[in-house]
């Protein structure tokens, strides 16, 4: 009988493994060696060992598009927290039906193409939109404002897209209070503000640091945000990757900075554990 079900767990397990070998880890490895290669002025690939790739990231050019970056990712990142984190609190006193109900509908937008959606937002923020035409109309504004083709339209974009994945962990943790501790806290003589800071903040830690980065580190690399409601006036990590492959054809410094960024993800992963782990132990007190 055990032979059976570990014959049965190979058998559907195999089929993702090879998924994973095959379009994830092959590519990525190819992506490594390729950093690890020269190019020459013709666009092509000299297949001998070199770190320059590696050390052109370090130029103050690229390293004042790292920050600038950054920054656009934290500011993302912050809008969503202050977004997501009152909902899953407003949320958690609703019914279970109201719950499930507002889950599914936090998820419908995965169902469509994020570039199709962010298409949508020229309709709403372009001089003659949805938004200019509604403040005129209403004689808020004498003049069109310009809210895209600048940074605002790219952290709308941002915040937009990558909303979704900040809410789901917030939620998730947020759901998980126990409502006892909380009476208790009350019962005792803590205010609002006390009930929040050494209660709730610590027991939602973790999900407030798993949404931030998975919005933080996407924030970075979504260049055809920037394309589209920046008009490709700010030059974020994601374009300059793609400009290496597609325009610059320089695979070699494209495949460095992509591999540097995997190395940033995992950087902020250990943090993002540590940090975690300290405030999941400020919650035992």
């Amino acid at each position: 009988m055990e032979k059976k079900h570990s014959a049965f767990k190979t058998i559907f397990t195999l089929p993702v493994l090879v998924y994973t070998f095959i379009l994830i880890l092959l590519p990525l490895l190819y992506i490594l060696f390729l950093s690890f290669c020269k190019n020459d002025s013709y666009g092509g690939i000299i297949y001998e060992f070199t770190f320059s790739n590696y050390l052109k990231i370090f130029d103050i050019t690229y390293i004042k598009m790292l920050v600038k970056s950054s920054l656009i990712a934290i500011l993302a990142t912050f809008i969503c927290i202050l977004i997501s984190y009152p909902f899953a609190l407003i949320l958690r006193t609703k019914s279970e039906h109201i719950k499930n109900l507002s889950t599914k509908l936090i998820m419908v937008p995965f169902l469509t193409n994020s570039l199709i959606r962010t298409y949508g937002w020229i309709i709403l923020l372009r001089k003659n939109g949805i938004i200019n035409t509604a403040l005129m109309d209403s004689g808020i504004i004498n003049a069109p404002l310009s809210l895209m083709y600048n940074k605002f339209g790219i952290i709308v974009g941002m915040v937009y897209t990558l909303l979704p994945f900040m809410l789901l962990p917030v939620c998730s943790s947020v759901f998980e209070l126990d409502n006892n501790i909380i009476e208790a806290a009350k019962d005792l003589g803590a205010n609002k503000w006390q009930v929040f800071k050494k209660i709730i903040l610590p027991q939602t830690a973790s999900g407030v640091f798993n949404g931030s980065l998975m919005v933080f580190m996407p924030a970075i690399g979504y260049f055809f945000i920037s394309d589209i409601l920046g008009g490709g006036k700010t030059m974020i990590i994601g374009n300059l990757i793609k400009n290496q492959f597609l325009t610059a054809r320089n695979w070699p410094f494209g495949s460095a900075i992509s591999i540097f960024l995997i190395l940033l993800t995992l950087v902020l992963v250990k943090i993002y554990k540590r940090l975690g782990g300290k405030m999941d132990d400020l919650g035992g007190f």
